[in-house]
């Protein structure tokens, strides 16, 4: 086989920018303190508590704005706003944190190169990146081998979760051919040509994408083998459905679908649940502070916007399918359901002008946060759903009450990931993200989730 072109995983991109963001910024400090006469941060081995604090801020920052989404990373017009936002509120809380960070200078100018250096630091390193590192020749080229009846979606999941990640061609396993498949330039080979696809086209990886192992014929199973024995990387495609998607995807689970729910040992882990509570009352006690600092505006607002109750309760399903009265600031006009449960719709006709407004900016949830001090929820965990379109869901969606093993939570990896769920197709698509967390819940994601719902409210991305 050709030496294979080098491409870079999914992981490694999110690493190489966090680290070359920090290297460009301290290049560039230590750069302009050398050739100008800047003299407010300098970076020196005596001074690493400030290096500290700041490669936190650029790392936590750069978290919340969304400068390591690699879809808006590979764009010049999300990055650059980006860019400017995580410096910006950077250089902001480093000026607030005297005791560990560099005194203010007499010369506040000193102040303004300080942050125009890590703005021009970023903007260079990311310019790199958009034209050199993220260029088709670090693309990862993908041969699939399955069933004709997966490939659009397929494609079309990997297409959205990685842009870097291309899928050059495909090869039917089944015995029985189906026809030719034609779907956005991806190109149709016959078994015997798997060998010299490989070599043409420069493949990294083969992705087996069939949903029944019996489908796929004896010469490609050798072939595979054979591949196999010579170091090939051949994945299966649920394998690297969620790894790059960060979903599981329950609709290819068949009957051995144990196999693809080893739930995360912190399901059980006494400790991690301890801790996972003692966040809850804490997060709550907070919640509840400001939610009464913001109560006589939500009056006014709920006054003169909402006309009617300002508390809400409803139904909904919560751990092991215990059922629990959910408490909100109402958002939608009153009797909004007299013919019965509805789904939820963008831009709903029923949802009021100030309701718009709480649910864009997410503070129809802080009533929410006395539920989780009952018990009721948790601060992270698949949002609770009401009994009628759990009974209704749970009848088409495979593996949908297996959700309800944990609490649900005010917020959620499938919320952080997903912003609307107003059909069947964006239920199974938030359970996918929900499983996902429930299979690889951790702090390390828990404190993904709560990163990413600030940026959801800071970006005013409620429904």
């Amino acid at each position: 086989m050709s030496k294979k072109d080098i491409h870079f995983n999914i992981s490694e991109r999110k690493i190489l920018l966090r680290i070359m963001d920090l290297v460009a910024i301290l290049g560039m400090l230590y750069l302009i303190s050398t050739l100008f006469d800047f003299d407010y941060f300098s970076v020196t081995h005596q001074n690493w508590t400030w290096i500290v604090v700041l490669m936190g801020y650029v790392s936590v920052f750069g978290t919340v704005f969304e400068l390591y989404d690699l879809q808006k990373a590979s764009r010049k017009d999300k990055v650059f706003s980006n860019i400017v936002l995580t410096t910006s509120v950077t250089v902001l809380f480093y000026l607030l944190t005297p005791f560990f960070t560099p005194s203010l200078p007499n010369n506040r100018l000193q102040i303004l190169y300080f942050y125009l250096a890590i703005v021009s630091a970023l903007i260079i390193w990311r310019l790199i990146y958009v034209n050199f590192i993220n260029s088709p020749r670090f693309y990862k080229k993908v041969l699939i081998v399955g069933e004709t009846s997966n490939i659009e979606s397929i494609v079309e999941a990997f297409k959205t979760s990685d842009p870097n990640y291309k899928i050059v061609g495909f090869i039917n396993c089944e015995a029985i051919a189906k026809g030719k498949v034609s779907y956005e330039g991806i190109a149709e080979y016959a078994c015997e040509d798997i060998h010299k696809v490989i070599e043409r086209e420069h493949i990294s990886e083969i992705v087996v994408a069939s949903y029944n192992a019996e489908t796929i014929t004896t010469e490609i199973y050798n072939d595979l083998i054979l591949l196999l024995e010579r170091g090939f990387s051949i994945k299966e495609y649920t394998q690297v459905f969620e790894d790059i998607t960060y979903r599981v995807p329950v609709q290819f689970v068949g009957k051995d679908f144990y196999k693809y729910f080893p739930f995360s040992r912190s399901n059980k882990n006494k400790l991690y649940l301890f801790f996972h509570r003692l966040f809850d009352i804490v997060f709550s006690f907070v919640g509840v502070l400001i939610g009464m600092l913001l109560l006589p505006v939500i009056l006014v607002g709920n006054l003169f916007g909402n006309r009617g109750p300002l508390f809400y309760l409803q139904e909904r399903v919560g751990e092991n399918g215990k059922l629990f009265s959910i408490i909100k600031f109402r958002t939608m006009v009153v009797d909004a359901e007299e013919n019965g449960a509805v789904w939820a719709q963008k831009n709903d006709a029923r949802v009021t002008p100030f309701g718009k407004f709480l649910r864009r900016s997410r503070l129809d949830e802080f009533p929410q946060f006395l539920n989780i001090l009952k018990g009721d929820m948790s601060l992270i965990g698949p949002r609770p759903e009401r009994p009628y379109f759990v009974n209704e869901l749970s009848q088409v969606i495979p593996f949908y009450e297996t959700r309800h093993i944990i609490k649900p939570g005010l917020t959620g990896w499938a919320q952080v990931k997903v912003r609307y769920g107003s059909t069947v197709e964006d239920s199974l698509l938030k359970l996918q993200y929900d499983l996902y967390y429930i299979k690889h819940r951790s702090f390390f994601l828990d404190a993904n989730v709560i990163v990413k719902t600030l940026s959801t409210m800071l970006f005013y991305r409620g429904q």
